[in-house]
């Protein structure tokens, strides 16, 4: 006779479990419906907080579309600190975005951009509303021409080229000749900011094994300096008290070299066209 079970509304029956079987003999797993069943579960989940992650986003982007067609987006590019560099590279910077909408231009984007300019050393954007962008830009001061490997360029102190055609107007500043003498205007000018009375003279200056300077002179004379600071300004304070006590230059000499520290050797040329006249004074 066999037994009844009574369900109650809302339970399952109960079920009765087979024991363990006895033996080494595998079991079949039972997890594996519930297992795809809870990766779904996680995979709906994740796309399913992406799209609400995304929805603030896509609001964002709408709205500020609608903003744009509402009469804010950029019309204009106002730019200020310009004084050597053309204005077209600036307005290309500021206007190569994926949106004209002032809400959707990334200033700190644009200001990169700019800042990879040849001219530029440093540069702000801002907007100004409804319709605007306000750039300054910090442009590199042009400081000398560098000839190296048969070309020329326009440096700045730090020996940022600048440009490499159009240097007629340029023609001011000194010419810097030699490997690696781009890199050191910068402290050629400090040292010749110290001696005024050699500094007028000053027509360019070679960098020799890239260690130390070569000037060369209006009045076509050579003064070969030491290497380092200290020995280089050792050298022209010897030199300008000798030229301001015994007058060196425009009496015919080509060289004056001070690359010892106790010696001036000098080399006058020859009107027989013979080698030129060389001699040494202890300084």
């Amino acid at each position: 006779m066999s037994q009844g079970v009574t369900l109650k509304r809302g339970k399952r029956p109960p079920v009765r479990r087979k024991p363990p079987a006895s033996g080494g003999g595998s079991r079949r797993p039972r997890g594996g419906l519930y297992a795809t069943a809870g990766a779904m579960a996680v995979l709906g989940l994740t796309v399913g907080g992406a799209w609400l992650y995304e929805v603030p986003k896509r609001l964002n982007i709408a709205a500020a579309r609608g903003v744009a067609q509402a009469g804010f987006e950029v019309r204009d590019v106002e730019v200020r600190g310009l004084h050597h560099m053309s204005r077209l590279p600036v307005y290309t910077a500021a206007l190569d975005g994926a949106s004209d909408s002032m809400l959707l231009v990334d200033l700190d984007v644009v200001r990169e951009r700019l800042r990879l300019l040849p001219w530029v050393a440093d540069a702000s954007v801002g907007r100004k509303l409804p319709d605007t962008l306000v750039i300054d830009i910090v442009e590199r001061s042009p400081a000398a021409i560098w000839q190296y490997g048969g070309r020329h360029a326009l440096v700045d102190a730090e020996g940022h080229v600048l440009v490499t055609r159009r240097l007629t107007q340029f023609a001011h500043l000194p010419v810097v000749v030699g490997k690696g003498a781009n890199t050191e205007v910068g402290a050629l000018a400090r040292l010749l900011q110290d001696y005024p009375a050699v500094a007028k003279h000053v027509g360019g200056a070679v960098r020799v094994g890239e260690r130390r300077w070569d000037l060369k002179l209006a009045g076509g004379e050579t003064l070969a300096l030491p290497e380092g600071d200290a020995a280089a300004r050792k050298a022209l304070d010897t030199f300008v008290r000798m030229d301001r006590d015994n007058g060196l230059l425009g009496k015919g000499f080509v060289r004056f070299d001070m690359r010892l520290p106790d010696r001036m050797t000098v080399r006058m040329a020859s009107n027989d066209g013979k080698e030129p006249m060389i001699a040494g004074t202890e300084i």
